[in-house]
């Protein structure tokens, strides 16, 4: 039995990790951390684990934690997670990462759009933590820097294409729209009910923090940068992501062939869901899942191929990818504990 950690348990992706954690068959959860709340049973602070847990928030302690656990997901803040991962790789620990610290390969890249990196070598050593990418590294990982929500449901459309002449890849458009919960569990004004509900909305256009993300991997799989427009937008529902990403086709294909091309390069892929033509996913077909729809059409007026994809921000965008990480450091069947169908209602 694997015993896990979850450091930065009370914020959502936290919640998420201990939702599908309780009933993984080969995972006992041991320890659950907070900076606030500390000797709280966690079942009081979430009622909804009445009768799961019994365990009580505790403070971060990285040799205690590594007494008691083999693996730690760390959900905390970007900037706030390096020394927390930092500590408990020392004590041995292997470790999934759901910020964004350890996610770039270009530190200065990472300066530029967070702050200075205080463990370069630890992040030189970080794996980018997106399976259908990176497995066989991940397998012999010790850390894993967990992909963003944005980048998971942009880069796994565009992932087949970037090696193939069929795209322009400087003419890569990206509209995404994500739940409020994407933007965390910290009070914010602009995500309160009565400032997101009956509201569609652009944030942060021409500057969100996930566009180099999506770059510096994009452009690691051909070796060239790809330049992305990405503009994020905040949808009055909870949880979910739609990607809708457009480019310029560099040679004459159907919608058959491309979703042809697209399902055998996936084939084999237990997480990635790619739709029959004249079908395009849907938020709702993904809810609560680990699951990451896509969709396509040539648009032949235009030259131009339209894909959409679909996840969940909180299980594949966040939390179940990096359980997913953690079955496959540890030797797992990948989808142990990430079996469950999407939520129907």
């Amino acid at each position: 039995m694997i015993k896990a950690a979850v450091i930065g348990a009370t914020g959502y992706t936290g919640l998420e990790l201990v939702r599908i954690l309780l009933t993984h068959p080969h995972v006992e959860l041991t320890v659950l951390t907070s900076r606030s709340q500390v000797g709280t049973p966690y079942s009081e602070l979430f009622p909804l684990f009445k009768g799961m847990t019994s365990l009580k928030v505790e403070e971060f302690d990285a040799k205690k934690i590594a007494g008691n656990a083999h693996v730690a997901f760390t959900a905390l803040p970007h900037g706030y997670s390096m020394e927390s991962v930092a500590n408990l790789v020392e004590e041995g620990i292997k470790v999934v990462d759901l910020s964004a610290d350890f996610r770039f390969s270009n530190l200065s890249v990472y300066k530029d759009w967070y702050a200075e990196h205080q463990f370069p070598n630890l992040a030189g050593e970080a794996v980018y933590g997106l399976p259908e990418l990176n497995r066989e590294k991940i397998r012999t990982g010790r850390l894993i820097g967990n992909p963003g929500c944005y980048p998971t449901s942009v880069i796994l459309a565009l992932a087949p294409f970037i090696n193939e002449n069929i795209l322009d890849k400087k003419s890569i458009v990206v509209n995404s729209a994500s739940g409020v919960s994407g933007a965390g569990r910290s009070a914010s004004l602009g995500n309160i009910f009565c400032e997101a509900n009956e509201s569609y909305k652009a944030y942060k256009v021409g500057g969100h923090r996930h566009l180099p993300e999506i770059e510096e991997i994009l452009g690691s799989l051909c070796g060239e940068d790809i330049p992305i427009t990405f503009t994020p937008h905040l949808l009055p529902m909870n949880r979910g992501i739609l990607s809708t990403i457009t480019a310029s086709l560099t040679k004459d294909a159907s919608t058959g062939e491309l979703i042809h091309f697209v399902a055998e390069h996936y084939r084999n892929e237990p997480f990635v869901r790619v739709c029959s033509e004249g079908k395009y996913p849907d938020t709702a077909m993904v809810r609560g899942s680990n699951y990451c729809d896509i969709g396509l059409k040539v648009d032949e007026r235009t030259g131009r191929l339209i894909i959409v994809s679909a996840i969940d921000n909180l299980v594949k965008g966040a939390s179940g990818q990096a359980i997913q990480n953690m079955n496959i450091i540890c030797g797992l069947n990948e989808d142990e504990g990430l079996k469950g169908a999407p939520l129907s209602l």
